[in-house]
């Protein structure tokens, strides 16, 4: 599954162009070590896989992407609004250099699982 989403995924080439525009929220994340690497759980609720960036340098990983709000109807009005529909972006250090790690992902039930394998 992990490769057929590789298309919907947008891997920025070590460039400093992803800046922050507008008001950001930052999703909660785990990260689980493992015997052949890391595990990063990320919880993306409502957002598009095709809205998702994955960077590595060095020992950061980097992800952001936009969360867009795609079901308020025509001619309707707001009652209530916590969701943030926004840019979010996410920077996870690890104790060293993840740049030669192999990258697989998955993204389902509101969750990015990227596995980065560096044995």
């Amino acid at each position: 599954m992990a490769k057929s989403l590789n298309r919907y995924f947008h891997f920025l080439e070590n460039s400093g162009e992803a800046k922050p525009s507008g008001r950001l929220w930052y999703p909660a994340a785990d990260i689980y070590k493992t015997p052949d690497g890391w595990l990063v759980k990320v919880e993306l609720a409502g957002v598009s896989a095709e809205d998702i960036e994955i960077d590595i340098q060095g020992n950061q990983l980097y992800i952001a992407g936009c969360r867009k709000d795609k079901t308020c109807a025509a001619g309707g009005s707001v009652q209530q609004l916590e969701i943030t529909y926004s840019r979010f972006e996410k920077s996870l250090e690890f104790p060293g250099s993840i740049e030669e790690a192999k990258l697989e992902h998955n993204f389902e039930d509101g969750l990015l699982m990227i596995f980065l394998k560096t044995g």
